[in-house]
């Protein structure tokens, strides 16, 4: 949420976990197009773009403290849900497509009320150059041969205007759940105005990023490669407090987890047939997903037209039968499956089958063999 659309919501998380590949490999080659592109734009005589970040080390205090001044003001509104007050503060750009930071602050008042706000150290992004970079890559701290080092971050945000930014991050603790608050600033005269919104949990169904980590490693020795795929990929969710955020613990657990991907499962846009009920069924994305206390896989699959919800809802509890079958592993990491008709539109249907329920399905159905 915020520079209207230039960097997309939080919620786009999912479209991270479906197989992004490691950041840094990408980054290696466009920095040479960029270096060769600024080459090129001297010799021919014509401006080039340059991305530049500062860490907090690089920022002089007259730098870093209105940053730091600039993001606990915003916590404060936010806590106060007062989103009138962070609207007037926005870039134009965002304060005239406001709504989906407002939501986000009702939905999160609850949380940062009473909670406790630390902002981590800053960062300082410049964008220089006529007009919007297509694809800004910011390499923020000290890099090493084999790329980010534990004090290091990587930033990638599309169709960036050229001007000052500040990605400031909090950690919100005492609260309902612990959380952080990331907001993109964007320098406007002697002010930081918002220009990005970013609120979400540290934690998914109770637990954080080296919990999942943890389980990874024993499912691992269990020889459970689907749940530890599954795993690591909320393992890696919850290790930076946004997708346009790669660090050195994201970067490991990508690198672990290309390599412990299952060969059939659904993911890069590889689609899987699965059997069941005497159909065929397209398997299109296999994911977890965290509700409340729960924790449950999530698979979608090509469907034709959903709008007879029984029928959709009888090829749901097929499909999501036939999974369970398939990996039976399934029954000790989650707590239910949830399958997601289709259609070419984008309309689905979902159903959702508690493990539990399935076990009792499946009793009664061998008992009357």
């Amino acid at each position: 949420m915020g520079i209207a659309s230039v960097i997309r919501s939080e919620f786009a998380l999912r479209n991270r976990r479906h197989g992004r590949q490691r950041l840094w490999r990408l980054l290696l080659g466009a920095l040479l197009g960029t270096l060769l592109g600024t080459l090129l734009g001297t010799l021919l005589g014509t401006s080039a773009h340059a991305q530049t970040c500062q860490t907090a080390a690089d920022m002089d205090a007259s730098v870093r403290s209105p940053l730091e001044t600039a993001a606990k003001r915003y916590f404060e509104m936010s806590a106060r849900g007062d989103a009138a007050a962070l609207k007037q503060s926005s870039i134009a750009a965002v304060a005239s497509s406001f709504a989906g930071i407002e939501a986000a602050v009702k939905e999160n008042q609850a949380a940062f009320t009473g909670a406790k706000a630390t902002v981590r150290p800053p960062f300082l992004l410049t964008v220089e150059g006529p007009e919007p970079l297509a694809r800004a890559e910011f390499l923020c701290g000290v890099f090493g041969k084999s790329g980010q080092t534990k004090d290091s971050a990587v930033f990638v945000l599309p169709n960036l205007p050229p001007g000052k930014y500040s990605v400031t991050i909090l950690d919100v603790n005492g609260g309902q759940d612990a959380k952080t608050l990331t907001f993109v600033l964007q320098q406007a005269g002697a002010d930081w105005k918002l220009a990005g919104f970013f609120p979400k949990s540290s934690q998914a169904a109770g637990h954080d990023a080296a919990w999942f980590t943890q389980r990874v490693r024993d499912f691992k020795a269990k020889g459970q490669h689907h749940n530890a795929w599954l795993y690591y990929r909320e393992a890696i969710a919850l290790s930076a407090p946004v997708d346009f955020m790669s660090t050195l613990a994201t970067d490991q657990l990508y690198d672990e987890a290309q390599a412990a991907q299952p060969s059939d499962v659904p993911a890069n846009e590889h689609i899987v047939d699965m059997s069941a009920g005497g159909k065929i069924y397209h398997l299109t994305e296999i994911f977890p997903l965290a509700v409340g206390d729960d924790f449950d896989v999530v698979v979608k699959y090509q469907a034709a037209d959903v709008s007879n919800t029984a029928h959709t809802f009888q090829e749901n509890t097929a499909v999501i039968k036939a999974l369970v079958a398939k990996y039976p592993e399934f029954r000790e990491a989650f707590a239910g499956v949830v399958a997601r008709a289709v259609e070419p539109s984008g309309r689905d249907y979902g159903s959702l089958m508690a493990m539990k329920e399935h076990r009792i399905i499946e009793s009664q159905r061998l008992a009357r063999l």
